[in-house]
């Protein structure tokens, strides 16, 4: 095999692909956690913090793995914002202008990653590093035919390792020298991740959980004594004077277990005394712990409102805000994320499997982690917007909406008739409808002759409107008489109206009756006539 170098330029040890790093330091595996949140003071946590700045890594992540073990809020806001990243859809994207070979290699890397059976599990195991710092899985590579590929990818616990004491973020694997043992390249994938800023050693997100955490810890022990004594009323055992240490002792288990047993004895020289019930409320504990819960949730997903840490109903517009702020860490989390994958597992597999590779061109991992518009809001807008004349990009239509390119032929959705997608003004116009609108419909009475007897409509408006005005006068006086009679005579309009109503059924419309008549005659025979022209 040729000389196969890392993503610096540097020989790698042939015994990365022949047997695990930690075969080689095989005692560090069998170190059991010492469990440092036991008995937990603010002076222990800042001895154990103060040891992890100086690299020494392994009570800071024991105390760690403890937090998400006992406290269920850190665990339970941790893990949403880990499996957030399992929801998202991912793919290998070959370099900018990229050439036939190397979309081939990103298409090949992609299918082995999709092959892998734990994918899941390695992404996840990724991720706790959000709260440590870091997170090492350990690669053991195996020959299927001609292709290396990964036969495990095992989580190792972040005690194991330690950094340099010159620089904070030189991880190393603890091998019992000084400086530690550096981690073979091509034998981990190594998750360094940015909480906030800083070494190594100070960048895990728990570091800022730790305090809460311990807050925490002192109401949940103080609520569970105040808890103990609640209720119960004091018990005051009284003995006389001159009873000995045997009989003062006798006295003090009959009052220890009267409590709970509800029986004991006592000489009948003595007798117990039942007090008020303890005074007292549990909401100073309760509050401290829902101030030390939200600010873990402030910590972990930038705010309260998608996690109830607040103890009450929150609120749509408050969510959906605080939602968006999370969404922000699901990517920033993925781009990291992303940066690793690439670097430490996709570069082993192609220079093992291809050839040497150049680090720049390399395929690489990405998330999608796009927010979909409103596709119902952009079917709507977008017709109106192109229609009057708005130039938009095929592209950028596809990534708002996160529509992909149709690849190699793929079948696609189509429809019948797309100009009926556009609103009904801004629809092309047919040559059918064009030439039935140029059309003009033009009614006309001929003779035997073929001359034109009677024109259309115009015509029939216009010979209505040349119908004698003193006919028409004459039949509206005749009708309206007696109202033009009586406000001649001074009345006001309102007692014309009246007179209007009282005369309505005396009126005498024959005039008007037989002008209307002949018109309604006119227009009917009109109509018979040019009903199939």
């Amino acid at each position: 095999m040729a000389q196969i170098l890392d993503q610096y330029g540097k020989p790698i040890q042939r015994e990365v692909l022949e047997e695990p790093q930690t075969a080689r330091v095989g005692w560090v595996t069998r170190e059991f956690a010492e469990h440092p949140s036991r008995g937990l003071t603010p002076q222990k946590l800042h001895h154990i913090l103060e040891d992890a700045e100086q690299g020494h890594l392994a009570a800071q992540a024991d105390l760690f793995t403890d937090m998400e073990e006992k406290d269920g809020h850190i665990f339970a806001e941790m893990s949403k914002r880990k499996r957030a990243l399992l929801t998202l859809d991912w793919s290998i994207e070959p370099p900018r202008n990229a050439s036939a070979t190397e979309k081939k290699q990103a298409a090949q890397l992609l299918e082995w990653l999709k092959d892998m059976p734990d994918w899941d599990d390695f992404l996840l195991d990724c991720l706790d590093g959000i709260g440590h710092g870091f997170s090492a899985m350990e690669i053991e590579w195996q020959r299927l035919g001609t292709d290396w590929l990964t036969k495990s990818l095992t989580h190792r616990p972040q005690r194991w390792f330690q950094t340099v004491p010159h620089d904070g973020n030189a991880l190393r694997l603890r091998d019992g020298s000084v400086d530690g043992a550096e981690p073979w390249k091509f034998g981990w994938v190594i998750h360094k991740h940015k909480a906030k800023s800083g070494y190594l050693t100070r960048s895990g997100l728990h570091r800022v959980l730790a305090w809460p955490y311990l807050f925490k810890n002192y109401s949940v022990r103080d609520l569970a004594e105040f808890l103990e004594i609640y209720g119960l009323p004091l018990r005051l055992g009284k003995y006389p004077a001159g009873a000995t240490n045997q009989e003062k002792a006798t006295l003090l288990r009959a009052v220890a277990e009267i409590g709970h047993n509800a029986a004991g004895i006592i000489p009948d020289t003595m007798f117990i005394e039942f007090q008020n019930a303890a005074n007292g409320s549990q909401e100073p504990f309760q509050s401290m712990m829902d101030w030390c819960e939200r600010t873990q949730s402030k910590g972990i997903l930038g705010g309260t409102l998608t996690s109830q840490a607040d103890g009450k109903t929150s609120t749509n517009a408050l969510g959906n805000i605080h939602n968006e702020v999370r969404h922000d860490l699901t990517v920033s989390d993925a781009r990291q994320l992303e940066g690793t994958i690439t670097r430490d597992l996709l570069y082993p597999l192609a220079v093992l499997n291809f050839g040497q590779v150049d680090p720049r061109r390399m395929p690489r991992l990405v998330f999608d982690t796009r927010q979909v518009e409103d596709i119902e809001l952009y079917a709507d807008s977008l017709p109106k917007l192109v229609g009057l004349g708005l130039d938009v990009p095929v592209a950028w239509v596809r990534e708002k909406l996160a529509i992909p390119e149709p690849q190699n032929g793929e079948a696609v959705l189509t429809a019948p008739r797309p100009e009926m997608a556009l609103p009904p003004e801004l629809r092309p116009v047919t040559k059918q409808e064009q030439a039935a609108a140029s059309l003009q419909y033009r009614a006309v009475l001929t003779n035997d002759k073929g001359e034109v007897v009677y024109p259309d409509q115009a015509a029939l408006d216009a010979a209505a409107s040349n119908l004698p005005a003193d006919v028409i006068n004459a039949g509206m006086e005749q009708l309206l008489a007696p109202v033009i009679q009586a406000i001649r005579d001074g009345a006001t309009p309102d007692d014309a109206i009246e007179a209007l109503v009282a005369i309505y059924p005396d009126m005498d419309d024959k005039a008007i009756a037989d002008l209307l008549a002949r018109a309604i005659f006119v227009a009917d025979v009109w109509g018979r006539l040019n009903a199939h022209t």
